[in-house]
């Protein structure tokens, strides 16, 4: 394959840990480099932890940037988040320099051949970091949502390379810019390798074995690592409409909700789990998901054949709206104003139709990047 042979090469990825999926790709894409037999080192970076001392957002209330972010999503404090945006990046702004200062001391100790991003609205500050360290070093955004929220969310006018998961996200690039041989396009967003590793089960015996029944249409109902209050909404609605349906709750870190859902009287069979790492088992088990439009949830989901029923309305976070053009585009998926509506969605849902369109995408991303990396080493 005409690997780079070099094992003193490093890539440097960085991520932060606002919301799950940036540290679930930047993990991936690691696993992905050293399952492929190249002999790079590869690096993560958690710009948060990096950047600590100068988060305006902590001195001003305690907390960090990024645990303001996932706050506001277990919350679901979402409406008019779009306006937030311009403040945010105000901030950002604000403290450009003494961040690029602090990156460039950071990397001067040891600068990689490639620095790899997989996180929005520092690009510039990373970009400039890193060519005062390395003048002409390469820097590669991947984008890890379906499309770009301009300006300077995604995508920024600098000398770099750009990965994208859609045509869409690409023609953003290309709109800017930034010229066809800088601008990679892969065939989806960037999944953990276990969601192409799903073991065969036996779906009658598993569904029987955490007191579901082994015959009824099953859903998976996941909100993200946080979970959501809209589950509860979601759970009700479904238990007074008598669907002849089940559902699968994954709460995530929300310990709470795991204990309200568990104590809900439901007219239906459930089963709620927490946290777990397990998400690509419960989807096997599954026959459609329920949840927010993260790219994430979404990919993975459809990787396993699932049709999506996503909500769109003020609550929505900006950066997810496209990806419910995206989910009717393809035609893999449902799009509710309203998950007071959900029951009806089911209903209505034109599963063995989903299903099809789902199977007809073909997401490798997680193992085409390598190689797009191998092409902008210099």
């Amino acid at each position: 394959m005409g690997y780079l042979t070099d094992p003193n090469r490093r890539i440097d990825i960085v991520f932060f840990d606002a919301g799950g999926g940036h540290r679930a790709a930047a993990n991936a894409l690691k696993l992905s480099i050293e399952s492929s037999g190249r002999p790079w080192k590869v690096r993560l970076i958690n710009l948060q932890e990096t950047l600590d001392q100068l988060d305006i957002f902590r001195k001003l209330t305690t907390i960090r940037m990024q645990d303001i972010y996932n706050l506001l999503l277990r919350k679901g404090w979402t409406l008019g988040s779009e306006y937030l945006i311009g403040p945010m990046h105000g901030v950002i702004r604000l403290y450009h320099s003494p961040a690029v200062r602090m990156l460039t001391d950071f990397w001067r100790i040891d600068p990689p051949e490639l620095l790899v991003s997989v996180i929005p609205n520092f690009n510039r500050v990373l970009f400039e970091a890193y060519r005062n360290v390395v003048p002409g070093g390469r820097m590669v955004t991947i984008l890890t949502d379906l499309a770009d929220y301009p300006p300077h969310f995604w995508i920024e006018k600098q000398d770099q390379w750009f990965i994208c998961g859609t045509e869409r996200a690409a023609q953003q690039a290309r709109a800017l810019g930034h010229t066809p041989d800088r601008v990679f396009q892969t065939s989806g967003m960037i999944l953990h390798p276990r969601f192409y590793e799903i073991p065969t089960v036996d779906r009658a015996a598993e569904r029987t074995r955490l007191g579901l029944d082994p015959g009824k249409l099953t859903g998976l109902v996941l909100f993200g690592g946080f979970g959501s209050s809209r589950m509860v909404d979601i759970a009700r609605q479904v238990s007074g409409a008598g669907l002849g349906i089940q559902l699968i709750f994954i709460c995530g870190k929300n310990d709470k909700l795991r204990e309200r859902l568990t104590g809900m009287p439901l007219s239906f069979p459930s089963f709620v789990e927490g946290f777990t790492a397990e998400v690509p088992y419960y989807m096997s088990l599954s026959d459609f998901f329920v949840g927010k439009p993260g790219p994430g949830s979404i990919s993975e989901a459809l990787q396993l054949r699932l049709p999506v029923i996503v909500e769109r309305n003020s609550w929505t976070l900006p950066q997810e709206r496209f990806n419910t053009d995206w989910v009717q585009d393809k035609g893999v998926g449902m799009v509710v104003d309203n998950f007071d509506n959900i029951a009806g969605a089911i209903r209505s849902m034109p599963i063995d139709v989903l299903r099809e369109s789902a199977a007809k995408l073909n997401n490798r991303a997680v193992f085409e990047i390598p190689e797009m990396l191998e092409q902008i080493l210099p």
